[in-house]
């Protein structure tokens, strides 16, 4: 069956809201549409719609007009089996101790390394990406240097990787929440895959907005790997939620972002510990004074 998609930018989340739900009202419907700020301090936001069918180019260049927007690009998106491809692509990752790595990879794990096992058809967070390896390497220092968490939580855990290289290598449990029901969902799957239920617990909450949260803190090392405008604005929380001499391992961050996180983060009492970038990506490892 193909896939359509249309997408275009325009500035401003309520008329991006706006033109989203004007979306759905077109024929062929959309399958899904999605709104979503791009995190490069331009002030866009992204409007993108999925179809079974060829959309109605006509309606689409109506709505663009309408709402002030460019004109929407749609493409048909080649009949693969993305699993299939990614599994093919998707090569372990390796970051310090840890070996992260798919079922299709499992007669490859070394013997030496902290496994974790992410599926390729799950959430964000195979270690792949430059945020999830910048955390993992942090983590992996942390440990080197002989830090030991007993009370570690997991903001915004997507699979839950964070959560459960910590729960590894340290016998406390750790708190893994997301503010996506599906992500929780996910989580828990991947907890139950590595054998590690009871010893990462998931909880759909955001930021540090749930009970479970409140009642264990303060925290000695919280990992949030988000983005710059949901990190800038957990700040606050985070302070509140670390305990004086505790860490927080921090990416999502575009490079040109990492200044004005660093200086909301030492607003709220953090200095710098460690800092690396990978690729386009910038991750912290920050202490609370």
């Amino acid at each position: 069956m193909p896939t359509f998609t249309a997408l275009t930018t325009l500035p401003g989340k309520a008329p991006a809201e706006a033109l989203g739900e004007a979306m759905e009202d077109l024929i062929p419907e959309p399958t899904g549409v999605g709104v979503f700020e791009i995190e490069d301090d331009s002030g866009l936001w992204e409007v993108g719609g999925y179809f079974t069918e060829q959309p109605d180019l006509a309606g689409l260049a109506l709505l663009a007009k309408m709402h002030g927007a460019r004109d929407f690009t749609v493409s048909e998106l080649p009949d693969i089996d993305w699993v299939a491809k990614v599994k093919r692509e998707l090569s372990p990752v390796q970051a310090g101790r840890f070996f992260v790595y798919g079922s299709h990879d499992a007669d490859n794990v070394p013997a030496d390394k902290v496994a974790l096992l992410i599926e390729a058809a799950m959430a964000f967070g195979t270690g792949h990406h430059g945020t999830t390896l910048g955390c993992l390497r942090a983590l992996d220092k942390l440990a080197s240097d002989g830090f030991v968490g007993q009370n570690v939580a997991d903001i915004g855990c997507g699979t839950a990787v964070l959560a459960m290289a910590a729960a590894r290598i340290w016998p406390n449990p750790v708190l893994a929440s997301d503010i996506d029901a599906v992500a929780v969902e996910v989580a828990e799957a991947n907890v139950a895959c590595n054998d590690l239920t009871g010893r990462v617990i998931c909880l759909e909450a955001a930021g540090f907005e749930h009970d479970t949260l409140h009642a264990a803190a303060p925290f000695d090392l919280v990992f949030a790997n988000i983005l710059k405008g949901p990190l800038v604005a957990l700040a606050p929380d985070m302070a509140a939620h670390v305990k004086s001499g505790g860490y927080a391992i921090l990416s999502g961050i575009l490079n040109p972002q990492a200044d004005q996180v660093e200086q909301a983060y030492a607003d709220s009492g953090f200095i710098v510990h460690s800092k690396e970038q990978i690729g386009d990506w910038t991750t912290f490892c920050l202490v609370k004074r």
